[in-house]
């Protein structure tokens, strides 16, 4: 779900680009959308067949099983439902989880509040994600030095540590610079793992026999609950393919498509069939089939082109994990934390401290308890599946209400891919106790924080309208009695613009005193990614003291004080910085005993609001023109 290491829109490459920007724009997307897919390889078919294996089955049952589940999931589930169906449901050119929740609440507004819950579960789920993903892949990198030498087994966790710390501090440096490099870098990845795969893909032609689904089908019916625990790993191999819809907006439908069927594809099946017929051919090779794909001599340069590309990986669902705070941030589902911009370039190159920091705990936590990438397999894919599932769910809804599919149509598509991600998703649920129990946590504390805050947010909005008056009313009493005027311009920020600023009516309260020009401003959170710039602002002009601005800002944009009177001032109302003044309401709030939440999640409402950054910083005001207004609220 990487969203910051593009710099081009999906727009431009789907109205007539030239194909040479097309190839660069699907270049670009290997680098960022294949990331996670393409590191699958190196883990997903050895756990899956070890694991059948030990259990009972026979090796080649196994491996032709366990590939003929592979080849199929990647061209049931990641050709048929991203590649064709889900990247066409973009949000005016976005994709991703928040941008089908919108879409899907823009066109079926009666499940607007499921929609919602859905929105949270997914995002919630997909945060567990960012922290397995880095973990696993990284891991299963570095463990490829064990063959070259069994000493080496004591280095993999420690130097596993120390990429990965490495890899959360450059975050704030921004990525700029390296992304250029990402696209190369996994383009020669998906060439050496075509290579790799065919070195040995005819060492036994047996192998081709996994094309039949018929032999997966076996497999998970002769082996009742065994078949659904190799089925829960089999998933490894697409973990990364809700990436594809995510990416939309940085690189488009076409280019995206390109690159899976024409690089990333092809070179997964060849890879995975190869690993097979190594198998088939050599027993011997099961612990560790991707790197014995390879000549002795190469080892040593293929764990490190290996860990390259999980580092590619990693950056790729961090990025995502920024772009998705940061929506839900702007869509209220969380609550203001502090947003960098690390390039004047690209809008989407930011940085979050907060969450880069607590993504480095979650990420060395798992390191340290799970130890190796065969344990840690057990813990992922239930985040992915989930999320999964759910923008099928939300798919729905957008198919019938957006595309005016008829019903029979709409679950004719819909209900084989349900079942299809359920199977996987009972399958991931059998190894909760065997570490699946981490990302449920994970999900569970970040969607019961985001349902606090909306919650919350509505019992504090009900609490703070009881304080405030209407605006209309208080202009027309301003101009009935008017107080003393001073000269300069006063703003006051304000969610609701029909209502008087509690700032406003504490300034004449106490100070006794009007500007002679205010300026209400209201920013506003749409259902769009973007806001055109010449729909940035409206400006109404109440009477002569007062004008009402209401700034509009898509949830994949950063609001910016400066920049909307920037605007502004191409539609004549100017605003003189260095003689204007900014005054806003510093909520203090309090628990009441008459609470309409629960006293817990009263608390951690409260808690959360404590750790919302100043809305000073985070909109940009400039700090030695702003007046804060304390206020006391009971929620």
């Amino acid at each position: 779900m990487a969203q910051a290491t593009a710099t081009s829109s999906g727009s431009e490459a789907q109205h007539g680009a030239p194909d040479g920007k097309i190839w660069a724009l699907a270049i670009g997307s290997i680098g960022v959308v294949y990331g996670d897919i393409g590191t699958s390889p190196l883990y997903g078919f050895r756990e899956a067949v070890t694991h059948a294996i030990k259990a009972g089955i026979t090796p080649v049952d196994a491996v032709l099983g366990v590939l003929s589940l592979i080849l199929w999931s990647l061209t049931l589930i990641v050709t048929l439902k991203y590649v064709i169906i889900l990247l066409r449901a973009d949000n005016h050119g976005e994709g991703g989880t928040f941008a089908l929740m919108a879409l899907g609440q823009s066109v079926a507004k009666h499940s607007a509040r499921l929609l919602m819950v859905l929105g949270v579960m997914g995002s919630a789920f997909f945060y567990g994600d960012a922290i397995l993903t880095p973990a696993i892949s990284v891991l299963s990198a570095v463990e490829g030095l064990k063959l070259v030498a069994p000493s080496f087994e004591k280095v993999v966790v420690p130097l596993t540590i120390v990429i990965l710390i490495g890899l959360f501090m450059m975050q704030a440096r921004g990525t700029a610079r390296v992304a250029t490099f990402f696209g190369p870098i996994m383009l020669l990845w998906f060439a050496v793992l075509a290579a790799g795969g065919f070195l040995h893909i005819f060492d036994d032609p047996r192998v081709f026999l996994a094309v039949n689904p018929l032999y997966g089908v076996t497999l998970i019916a002769k082996n009742g609950l065994l078949g659904l625990t190799v089925l829960g790993l089999v998933f490894l191999a697409v973990t990364g393919a809700e990436a594809l819809y995510a990416d939309l907006g940085h690189f488009g439908r076409r280019p995206i498509q390109l690159a899976w069927a024409v690089v990333v594809m092809p070179s997964l099946f060849i890879n995975y069939l190869g690993q097979g017929a190594l198998v088939l051919s050599q027993p011997d090779t099961m612990d560790n089939p991707f790197f014995k794909l390879y000549p002795p001599v190469a080892l040593i340069p293929m764990v490190v082109l290996a860990t390259f590309a999980t580092v590619v990986a990693s950056q790729a669902v961090i990025t995502g994990a920024f772009s998705l705070t940061r929506q839900a941030i702007q869509l209220g589902l969380l609550p203001r934390f502090e947003i960098r911009h690390t390039s004047e370039s690209m809008a989407g190159q930011i940085y979050l401290p907060r969450i880069n920091w607590v993504l480095l705990i979650g990420v060395l936590v798992v390191v340290m308890l799970f130890r190796n990438s065969s344990d840690l397999a057990a813990a992922y894919g239930i985040s992915v599946t989930a999320t999964m599932v759910i923008g099928t769910a939300m798919t729905f809804f957008v198919v019938l209400k957006k595309w005016h599919w008829p019903l029979w149509r709409t679950l004719l598509v819909i209900v084989p891919l349900i079942l299809l991600e359920q199977a996987f998703f009972m399958a991931n649920m059998l190894k909760v106790f065997e570490g699946g129990w981490f990302p449920l946590i994970i999900a569970f504390v970040v969607g019961l924080m985001m349902l606090t805050w909306v919650y919350g947010s509505k019992v504090l909005a009900r609490a703070t309208k009881k304080n405030e008056a209407d605006l209309d009313w208080l202009i027309r009493h301003l101009e009935a009695k008017p107080p003393h005027r001073v000269p300069g311009t006063a703003v006051f920020l304000t969610a609701d613009p029909e209502s008087a600023p509690t700032a406003l009516l504490h300034n004449l309260k106490h100070n006794r005193v009007l500007h002679e020009r205010n300026i209400i401003l209201s920013i506003r959170t749409e259902e769009m990614p973007r806001i055109p710039r010449h729909e940035r602002v409206e400006i109404e002009r109440l009477s002569d003291g007062f004008i009402r601005v209401i700034a509009r800002y898509g949830f994949m944009e950063t609001p910016s004080v400066p920049k909307i009177f920037e605007h502004c001032r191409r539609k004549d109302l100017n605003v003189d910085f260095p003689a204007t003044s900014f005054f806003l309401s510093r909520r203090s709030l309090k628990p009441t005993t008459k609470t309409q939440m629960p006293h817990w999640q009263e608390r951690l409402f409260i808690w959360l609001s404590g750790k919302s950054e100043d809305a000073t910083e985070y909109y940009k005001i400039p700090t030695d023109r702003v007046v804060e207004v304390g206020t006391q609220i009971q929620v």
